[in-house]
């Protein structure tokens, strides 16, 4: 079950430190991580120049890495970025956006996991069941398998990387290998706005940036990323405005609205 009250202290502090979250992320939402971060309370910065991104990470709070746009240029970067990561203990939390769709994305993915701490890894279910096993595939970068059909993977990855590992899906599973959190907050209409899951990563490292309980940030993380876009469907027409009004929700969420809405086990 979420701690509420552990909930609202995460987000509450959020607001008033306003963590800085470094993301190397992708050029297609970039945008829209970035308004995510700021309607939350956070401050984002998108770096990832390898001229810059150890000083920029090294002064970040948290740092995401999104593998949407990949170029050899880009993975220079984002290694760089981990190493100093790792070196000033910022957490890292890694998106792996269509890991399985290619063989260049899944080899990338794990070269990552199995040479650097990462904090947390959240994708779709075919993203994580692709990281377990190389030979499953993805629909490009969307998932061609439910939330529930990667748990046992989710679980396997824990082990293999140390990581935190999150499945986004109809229902959100949170896992340390051990135990298991669903949050079920959230509105099929998500799925057909671009980048919702790498809005989903970005808002980790927010949480992340506050909670070095991993387990229970991404928890956080992943309600309020739930509760925003569900409080948000009732007043959208369509995706369009879905997207409007889930900035707006974020930034407005109130203590009741939290309570009124979560849906978690």
């Amino acid at each position: 079950m979420i701690n509420s009250t552990n909930l609202l202290n995460d987000l509450n502090t959020i607001r008033s430190k306003s963590p800085l979250i470094h993301n190397i992320t992708n050029y297609v939402v970039m945008n829209n991580s970035a308004n995510a971060l700021l309607s939350i309370g956070a401050s984002p910065v998108m770096a990832h120049s390898v001229h810059e991104v150890k000083e920029m990470t090294s002064i970040a709070s948290s740092l995401v890495i999104n593998i949407g746009t990949l170029s050899e240029p880009w993975v220079d970067a984002m290694i760089l970025a981990i190493e100093t990561a790792n070196k000033n203990q910022i957490p890292v939390i890694l998106d792996p956006v269509g890991a399985g769709a290619t063989s260049y994305r899944t080899q990338v993915c794990l070269r990552i996991i199995q040479n650097y701490k990462i904090s947390v890894i959240r994708g779709n279910a075919s993203e994580i069941m692709a990281l377990n096993n190389e030979n499953n595939k993805t629909k490009g970068v969307d998932s061609i398998a439910t939330s529930e059909a990667a748990l046992e993977a989710a679980k396997s990855l824990t082990y293999q990387s140390g990581a935190i590992v999150v499945i986004s899906g109809a229902t959100d599973y949170i896992t340390n290998g051990t135990k298991v959190t669903e949050v079920k907050n959230g509105t099929s209409m998500m799925a057909k706005v671009t980048g919702m899951g790498c809005t989903a990563s970005a808002i980790t490292g927010a949480f992340a940036a506050v909670n070095p309980n991993f387990f229970e940030s991404c928890t956080h993380a992943m309600a309020i990323m739930g509760i925003s876009g569900e409080l948000a469907s009732k007043k959208a027409n369509g995706p369009g405005t879905l997207q409007l009004h889930f900035l707006d929700t974020l930034y407005n969420l109130t203590e009741t609205e939290i309570l009124e809405t979560l849906i978690a086990s």
